[in-house]
């Protein structure tokens, strides 16, 4: 998303999505599965912990070193044909692929899923400028068709159900599929693309990593679909972020097994390929153009913060959304930026400002389980907190919340007042819960609880009530 386009209303969002029973069971499909498959897979690997340091330290060590790395992957990039590009903002980018395309003379290209395409608007700008765009993921494909943004980086149609795919499908499909089956619609999607595939002018892909050694950019896919794009049309444009790069094949091999094996559970995907420049003379296939657009957008204002420059490790994995209890109630849309979940909730201010996004910021509840899981060690609930601090700080805060937590910090510097209104409280919602042991509604700033689900009642005696019996217990 540019920085020109509105932020939704996140309350309104989740608010929608809470209410949407279709979509919680969406989500609880796909990311219950993909927790249980992740579990699975890491705990075959007794090295895992070493591999995930390992990647750490060979991301902390490009980071520090990215004007080298740069240099390097450009020069070895031109030596094997390929043209570089620099974008520095996200429409000067969209700007840059729309002109290479319209050079070239496309009235149509296909596109590999990429979240650095989204994030710079590529679809929208495609659009403006009449040329056709065919989304050629399944999941991407789905979404296309549907009018809408993806809604996770791995599964970008998680928020629908088969049932609503297969509707979408019959609709748009000339050779629909019979039954509904998974394996019966993935053959009509199959169907309805390979034309496209044949007959596009240019294919644009994104990169999982970018090889500085040798200039090769690597794609990560398990329908490939990547190799339909890249391969049959004259030209192939390639967007990354300049945080994608790595030094070596050899480094490489570590980060492709923490990649998969945290985004989609897996050993390995089904098709991982390095496109080293275009088609050279005695190639059957192959572009006949190789482009590569590498995008700052804000990632080299990341690198000069100390307190954002963990987050240029991140491979895009996906984890942390999965294993997020707020992603898993209200699904990705309800962010309203490019990246949902943790990552979103750290990334979407430095793409669209703190304080249009300050409401991200604020839907997390720090369990830390993100950063258990991230493949690179991202401290993502140090992230958020940080920009939490910074919000504060600017006066961003509406006030209501300042009044608030003034009203809790006066509370909690005078133990008599603060104990007095806890057993208050507590006894209060004992009592609105004595019937079913759950809270249906609760009153003023606390209706937001019970808008969508109940809450349970307290426990009796409270927690401080049981402390101070043992405290008086184990005196002799």
């Amino acid at each position: 998303m540019s920085a020109a386009t509105p932020l939704p209303d996140f309350k309104q969002r989740s608010g929608t999505a809470l209410s949407d029973r279709l979509l919680k069971v969406a989500i609880d499909r796909t990311t219950g599965t993909a927790r249980s498959k992740r579990a699975a897979i890491v705990g075959l690997w007794p090295d895992f912990e070493v591999a995930r340091a390992r990647g750490k330290a060979i991301k902390d060590h490009v980071v520090a070193n990215l004007g080298h790395y740069l240099v390097e992957f450009e020069r070895n990039a031109r030596a094997s044909g390929a043209k570089v590009h620099y974008a520095q903002t996200a429409d000067e980018a969209a700007d840059l692929v729309v002109r290479l395309c319209q050079e070239a003379g496309a009235r149509s290209v296909t596109r590999s899923k990429s979240m650095l395409g989204e994030e710079i608007g590529l679809p929208h700008a495609l659009a403006e400028a009449g040329i056709e765009r065919v989304e050629t993921d399944l999941a991407e494909h789905i979404v296309q068709l549907a009018g809408e943004r993806p809604s996770h980086i791995i599964w970008p149609a998680l928020h629908k159900t088969r049932e609503q795919i297969s509707e979408l499908f019959r609709v748009a499909h000339q050779d629909p599929h019979g039954e509904e089956t998974p394996e019966a619609m993935a053959a009509s999607a199959r169907r309805h693309l390979r034309v496209k595939f044949l007959n596009a002018d240019i294919g644009i892909s994104g990169a999982n990593f970018l090889v500085a050694d040798s200039g090769s950019v690597c794609t990560v896919t398990n329908e490939g679909n990547a190799e339909m794009t890249t391969t049959p049309p004259r030209v192939h444009i390639v967007t990354a972020g300049i945080e994608k790069l790595i030094p070596s094949a050899a480094h490489a091999a570590t980060m492709l097994r923490l990649l998969v094996r945290s985004a989609t559970g897996a050993a390995l995907t089904q098709y991982t390929t390095f496109h080293t420049g275009p088609r050279r003379e005695g190639d059957l296939d192959g572009p006949q153009e190789f482009h590569i657009v590498l995008v700052d957008n804000g990632r080299t204002r990341m690198l000069a913060d100390p307190a954002l420059r963990d987050m240029l490790r991140c491979i895009r994995c996906g984890a942390c959304m999965n294993h997020c209890p707020v992603f898993n109630q209200i699904g990705g849309h309800a962010y309203g930026g490019t990246y949902p979940g943790p990552m979103g909730a750290v990334l979407t201010p430095v793409f669209d400002g703190l304080e249009r996004s300050r409401d991200l910021v604020g839907a997390c509840t720090l369990n830390g389980r993100c950063r258990e899981v991230c493949p690179v060690d991202i401290p993502l609930p140090t992230l958020i907190k940080g920009w939490r601090d910074r919000s504060w700080r600017e006066g961003l805060e509406p006030l209501s919340v300042r009044t608030g937590v003034g009203a809790w910090v006066f509370l909690a510097a005078h133990p008599r007042l603060y104990r007095l209104a806890t057993r208050t409280a507590n006894l209060a919602l004992r009592l609105m819960g004595r019937k079913a042991g759950r809270i249906a509604r609760l009153p003023l700033a606390g209706a937001g609880w019970t808008a969508h689900r109940d809450m349970p009642a307290p426990d009796a005696p409270s927690f401080l009530s049981q402390h101070a019996a043992r405290k008086q217990e184990s005196r002799p």
